[in-house]
């Protein structure tokens, strides 16, 4: 047990504190002494705040720009007392964030699961997400979990796609209301250009084809649990056909046939369960989202008060939309790099001056470190008391306890 805490909590240590000390490029105030100036060293015509190429040291303060690093703006935030308080409130939303995604798993598994395993599995599920690249995600982790907490294999990746087809369908129709509020004029300051099948495509275009593709993946899913599960099944067989995973073709026939079974207990299922999946759903991430929403209101002017700058706090939201977007193309772990450099360039507008890359890190304190260290604790012990009640439960079935698992 100690080796893997061991590894986890250094692996995000290491993170935390790169993160801390990593340099960044900050436009000064007024009167204030700056020793370098942009130089579009990249010629991308972008302010690049993490990149020292694009800038250079100047003397007798005459630069636009100072070198500082995040730890050095955290100390310099003024900390009062609705400070702690929306940051505290900003806590809460991601607890409440979790709390509606262990009830919904718990819903989802028709209470099989109790709140204890709730909890292993969503914050496992969180932890696998962290470790993972985003455009990766924890879905193939979060079955084999729910898999070991005795979910039958082909019920637990029918549950992972219904829980995947419900966050999809909150992201669609979110963007549609925000869209209907607001428009598009404001919701894409940053211009970034990434190349998809050798079309180059800005930030706007990225975002219309994540948009459509989550569409596509969200139809997909609700054909394959609810139209045609045998169709489901047959694909997997096809796919299970390719030498290097033809040893697990026998076990894939078991968990075809287990979808098709769950596909029609879900077909069955009353008006109540759904209503309960999709209100824990969209509670679940409208917290998550309304955590940027709290820390501006911890760190930034009364001008963006929860009345006055109520437009404002849609246009933060919206713009979390596309970020979310933007952060599914990355290769890293969590998004790590990515999420905030994207913080920083779509929300920069309502940040005062140098506070942009401490709210970026604060967000990140807040919303993906601890799942590194929780997990780090949590996973050892799951491993442990999971191995044992899968082997008292074949003991008392009768089967033979074989060293082989599900694919």
């Amino acid at each position: 047990m100690a080796l893997p805490i061991g590894l986890g909590l250094l692996v995000a240590g290491l993170m935390l504190y790169f993160n801390l000390n990593e340099t960044r490029y900050d436009e000064v105030d007024a009167g204030d002494c700056g020793n370098y100036t942009w130089i579009d060293g990249n010629e991308n015509g972008v302010v690049d705040s993490n990149d020292p190429d694009d800038f250079a040291l100047i003397s007798d303060c005459e630069g636009e720009y100072k070198e500082i690093t995040y730890k050095d703006t955290l100390a310099k935030i003024d900390w009062t007392w609705m400070t702690t308080f929306w940051l505290f409130m900003a806590l809460v939303g991601m607890a409440l964030r979790d709390l509606a995604y262990m009830y919904r798993i718990r819903v989802l598994t028709d209470k099989e699961l109790s709140w204890r395993q709730s909890f292993n599995v969503i914050l496992l599920w969180e932890f696998a997400s962290a470790l993972s690249p985003s455009v990766v995600g924890g879905s193939g982790v979060a079955m084999f979990i729910l898999n070991r907490e005795g979910i039958k294999l082909g019920k637990s990746t029918a549950i992972v796609m219904v829980s995947a087809l419900l966050d999809e369908l909150f992201y669609i129709t979110m963007v549609l209301l925000v869209l209907f509020l607001i428009g598009t004029s404001d919701l894409f300051p940053v211009n970034m250009q990434k190349s998809i099948f050798g079309i180059e495509l800005g930030t706007q275009g990225i975002f219309w084809v994540g948009y459509f593709f989550i569409c596509l993946l969200t139809t997909s899913i609700l054909l394959g649990i609810f139209f045609f599960p045998r169709a489901f099944k047959y694909l997997l067989l096809q796919i299970f056909r390719l030498p290097f995973l033809r040893r697990w073709r026998y076990n894939v026939i078991e968990t075809g046939d287990d979808i098709i079974t769950t596909s029609k207990e879900l077909k069955g299922k009353k008006l109540a369960y759904w209503v309960k999946s999709i209100g824990a759903t969209y509670v679940s991430w409208f917290a998550r989202y309304a955590v940027v929403n709290l820390l501006m209101l911890a760190f930034i002017s009364p001008e963006l008060g929860l009345i006055d700058g109520f437009r404002d706090h849609v246009l933060i939201y919206a713009r979390q939309l596309v970020m979310w977007v933007i952060m599914l193309i990355s290769p890293t772990p969590g998004s790590a790099g990515v999420a905030e450099f994207a913080f920083s360039g779509f929300l920069q507008e309502f940040i005062p001056l140098g506070l942009a890359g401490a709210l970026a890190l604060l967000w990140r304190l807040v919303s993906y470190y601890p799942y590194l260290f929780i997990g780090a604790f949590i996973l050892p012990r799951w491993l442990r008391s999971t191995a044992i009640r899968n082997k008292q439960r074949k003991e008392e079935q009768g089967k033979p306890i074989s060293s082989e698992s599900n694919p």
